[in-house]
């Protein structure tokens, strides 16, 4: 599967307990098919106190969501839209397919 999808690209979760919700890709992981994406998915992890956390206790973070659950918001109409990949002046580019925008 091509990931069109990059870091920094405002998505839209399109399916599961977060569907409507938007945020920006923190973090893609291309070989798993997943993307971490800014306040969605939180999980609760048990840390122990260590040198970057003094105190230790319950830690909330975001966790990977699968690619397959995003897509990238329309710059223009602000809805989900699926991408193109175009050449213009001999670089690759990436387009919204609902606007006909570049990216």
């Amino acid at each position: 599967m091509s990931l069109r999808l990059k870091k920094d690209d405002i998505v839209i979760v399109v399916s599961g307990e977060y569907k409507g919700k938007s945020g920006k890709i923190l973090k893609v992981f291309p070989e798993k098919d997943r993307a971490i994406v800014e306040g969605i998915n939180f999980i609760r992890r048990h840390t122990k106190p260590n040198a970057k956390n003094q105190q230790g206790g319950i830690m909330e973070k975001e966790a990977a969501l699968h690619m397959s659950n995003l897509m990238l918001k329309c710059p223009k109409t602000g809805k989900p839209t699926r991408l193109g990949v175009r050449v213009e002046d001999g670089k690759r580019v990436r387009y919204s397919k609902k606007a006909k925008e570049t990216i």
